[in-house]
């Protein structure tokens, strides 16, 4: 199942790295954090990607996450682009 996963998360990345519609900031956010979250899990230093407001604003958003496993946050960002590929 892992591998199917891992496969779905990699189209859903596909998809959403192609979108042409401008998406708002907080659907911006969601996916970022979640594809950090899937990719990354818990594994974030207090000190990345924070110079910049931009940067605190992803952060924050992935450290939202903590403790949320690899496997639901790859589950959770394919629901989030099927949603806007709809």
């Amino acid at each position: 199942m892992d591998h199917d996963l891992d496969i779905q998360f990699r189209k859903a990345y596909k998809i959403a790295s192609n979108l042409e519609t401008k998406l708002p900031p907080d659907v911006m956010l969601k996916l970022y954090a979640f594809y950090k979250q899937g990719v990354e899990g818990d594994h974030f230093s207090m000190n990345a990607n924070t110079k910049s407001l931009r940067g605190a604003f992803k952060f924050n958003a992935w450290i939202q996450l903590r403790g949320m496993t690899p496997e639901e946050a790859k589950r959770e960002y394919i629901k989030l682009v099927h949603t806007l590929t709809l």
